[in-house]
């Protein structure tokens, strides 16, 4: 080898047994140190991410620098590539008037009850789980899952609401215009425990947020 290279075998384990330069060192305990934040974090982080946390480590590095090394050790952050439709507002249901209004702050539990759906890719397939959050703690107090969405999907997921925390008098039940939510059946539990409808408006995230949002960090934290 030495021979074809053109240079002696002194030379060769010369070069060989010659340290690191503190360049080269370095790029290799940073390229280990993002491995490392990328598989703690279940391969979901990108480079933004990957890049704040080196920067609190107290690295002195560039987004820029660690996208590319990234990329050169092939460490690519899941995303969740697949879209399912899960508010079907064309049906011939009434329409609520939105009573929440974007107020999402709330001076105690069981004032505000928000719910939605969403899809989830697992093992099985698309799942879609429906969720009802109390607005005042953000916890989910009723949840379902199913391979189809069906009016039982989020009533299913309301009895449980109703069962973990019985409904107090004046709770405002908010939602999209689906028409799981607006559904005879559905809209005869929430008159049974004198629960008031309030709706988004049409095409409108906004007046959903907080569920919406929860939705989307499960889904990048559990499901990706």
């Amino acid at each position: 080898m030495s021979q074809v290279l053109g240079v002696s075998k002194s030379g060769y384990y010369e070069w060989k047994n010659r340290p690191l330069s503190n360049q080269k060192m370095r790029h290799r305990k940073l390229t280990a140190q993002i491995k490392r934040i990328f598989i703690r974090n279940k391969r979901r982080y990108g480079s933004p991410k990957v890049t704040r946390i080196l920067l609190q480590k107290g690295w002195k590095v560039s987004q820029k620098n660690v996208s590319r090394i990234m990329q050169e050790n092939g460490l690519r952050s899941k995303t969740v590539k697949k879209y399912k439709a899960t508010t079907n507002s064309k049906h011939h249901y009434p329409i609520y008037p939105n009573l929440l209004n974007q107020q999402f702050y709330v001076r105690k539990p069981g004032t505000v009850w928000v719910s939605d759906i969403t899809y989830v890719w697992t093992r099985e397939g698309w799942l879609y789980l429906a969720t009802v959050m109390d607005l005042y703690s953000r916890r989910i107090i009723g949840w379902e899952m199913s391979h189809r969405m069906t009016q039982d999907l989020t009533i299913h997921a309301l009895q449980r609401a109703i069962n973990h925390l019985p409904p107090q008098p004046g709770l405002i039940h908010h939602s999209d215009r689906g028409s799981q939510y607006a559904a005879t059946d559905y809209q005869k539990l929430l008159g049974k425990y004198g629960i008031r409808t309030s709706m988004s408006r049409k095409g409108n995230c906004y007046d959903n947020a907080c569920i919406e949002s929860f939705h989307s960090i499960i889904k990048k934290t559990y499901f990706s």
